[in-house]
């Protein structure tokens, strides 16, 4: 229960914090892609405005001749107009044709040099306050709070260094409602797709949980596997010496007995811890020694003279087919690799039925090394192959010294395999034997192998 609770805590936790870092990326990217919408408007709509602003100024300019009159000719640019202070703050706003210079809603407006309105045309604003010419470019809003964008710019002619000011204006009532229904759908999709992120982030959270969660199984079925392992010896030494403690005689007989079945169990408890830390030296180890190497004939053929009794004994064919012509080299150390092989080798005898054979065949395959194992036993079903690598696994899950010791076999020899960037791989259909093929990269260049690896280092722990 705690275990479930605990993954699933931490699970709640994963999610939320994908769900948090994916809300701040999308709002900052929403805020950013607003952003850039409002500053791509704001600059076409200024740059039109500045172009019609430029175009009425260079035409009226020249028709500007005396401070605070408007002449005739200045007049036919200004459609609409009214003329005078009193006049354009009483004209009733209606329906206009501005012109071709007034083709959308834009406004003018002539000022003096002392910044009373003279005249205004084009587009008819309410309440649309009076501004100072001192800047150039303004935000306006008028009574029914539509926004403007305004820009001034000096008028001047020969007679007089300032005739006064021109001011042309444009509603943004158009860009702004667009900007409206952005906002609107940024604040309606932004929890839609939050709520997508978190069920997505959960999602997630369970796929980066499971490896872990499977790994915490593994682990606790490791232990639990170990402690069973290292108590069966234990209880079994400790059951015998109590029985000669309440023995008040022993004969020699019964010593030596009693001190060679201490002794077998010493053995089987000091192998599977011999086991246990090669696998953990091999989970450390990244990769073989580049200066070690070992040619696989040699070993193949060792293996198969030293199997040779046992398979007799269980009567069962064990044959060899080395298929190269020329020495055979793979880096790495040769007692693991002795210790892969016959691991593989007596798992098939021990589960090869009598009357059976056990083929170990080596051949090279593009730049690899190829070391099978072959049998005509019980096979294994295709639910149990991915299992069967495991540590302390075995399919018929009992743990008899008769069905292959402590189910450490397979294990190291694929730890080992890893190990020499290798690889194992198994074909078995139930009753028709099983296949194991070790795939391993050949050396590059052959080199002597280290003193100290050799076949006799091994073989005493090699039988799992």
């Amino acid at each position: 229960m705690n275990e479930i609770k605990l993954f699933r805590q931490t699970r709640w936790r994963l999610a939320s914090w994908y769900a948090g870092v994916m809300g701040i990326i999308l709002a900052l990217s929403a805020l950013g892609v607003y952003e850039a919408i409002d500053h791509a408007h704001r600059i076409a709509a200024d740059r039109e405005l500045q172009s019609i602003a430029g175009r009425l100024h260079d035409n009226l300019e020249p028709t500007l001749q005396q401070p605070g009159i408007i002449s005739d000719a200045a007049k036919r640019f200004l459609p609409n107009s009214c003329v005078g202070f009193h006049q354009c703050s009483t004209a009733i706003v209606a329906n206009h044709s501005p012109g071709e210079v007034f083709q959308g809603s834009y406004y003018i407006r002539l000022l003096s040099p002392t910044e009373e309105l003279l005249a205004m045309a084009g587009l008819k604003t309410q309440g649309l306050p009076m501004t100072s010419p001192t800047k150039s470019w303004q935000f306006l809003k008028d009574q029914s709070k539509i926004r403007y964008r305004q820009i001034t710019l000096p008028l001047q002619n020969s007679n007089t260094p300032l005739w006064g000011y021109l001011q042309v204006g444009s509603s943004l009532a158009d860009s702004d409602q667009y900007l409206a229904s952005v906002r609107l759908a940024f604040f309606i999709g932004f929890p839609l797709a939050l709520a997508f992120v978190g069920v997505a982030s959960w999602w997630l959270a369970g796929r980066a949980m499971r490896p872990i969660h499977q790994s915490y199984q593994q682990m606790q079925q490791f232990t639990a596997d170990a402690a069973h392992e290292l108590r069966t010896p234990i209880a079994a030494a400790q059951a015998t010496v109590e029985s000669v403690l309440d023995t008040p005689y022993l004969s020699e007989s019964d010593t030596r007995e009693t001190l060679q079945i201490l002794d077998r169990q010493h053995q089987r408890l000091s192998h599977l811890i011999q086991d246990l830390l090669l696998l953990t030296r091999l989970d450390r180890q990244v990769r073989t020694s580049p200066e070690q190497s070992c040619g696989l004939q040699d070993l193949v053929t060792d293996i198969a003279e030293e199997l040779a009794a046992l398979a007799l004994n269980k009567q069962v064919q064990l044959q060899t087919n080395i298929r190269v012509d020329q020495p055979l080299w793979v880096t790495g150390d040769e007692a693991q690799l002795y210790r892969l092989v016959i691991n593989l080798v007596i798992n098939a005898i021990q589960h090869t039925p009598e009357g059976g054979k056990v083929t170990l065949s080596l051949e090279a395959q593009d730049q690899q090394a190829v070391i099978q194992v072959q049998d005509t036993g019980v096979g294994i079903a295709p639910e149990y192959q991915s299992k069967i690598f495991d540590r302390f696994y075995r399919v018929n899950s009992d743990r008899n010294r008769q069905t292959g010791g402590s189910g450490l076999g397979l294990a190291i020899a694929q730890a080992i395999a890893k190990a020499h960037r290798g690889k194992i791989q198994v074909q078995s259909r139930l009753g028709q034997g099983c296949s194991f093929r070790v795939y391993l990269p050949q050396a590059t260049k052959t080199v002597p192998p280290m003193l100290g690896f050799g076949h006799d280092t091994s073989r005493n722990a090699a039988n799992d």
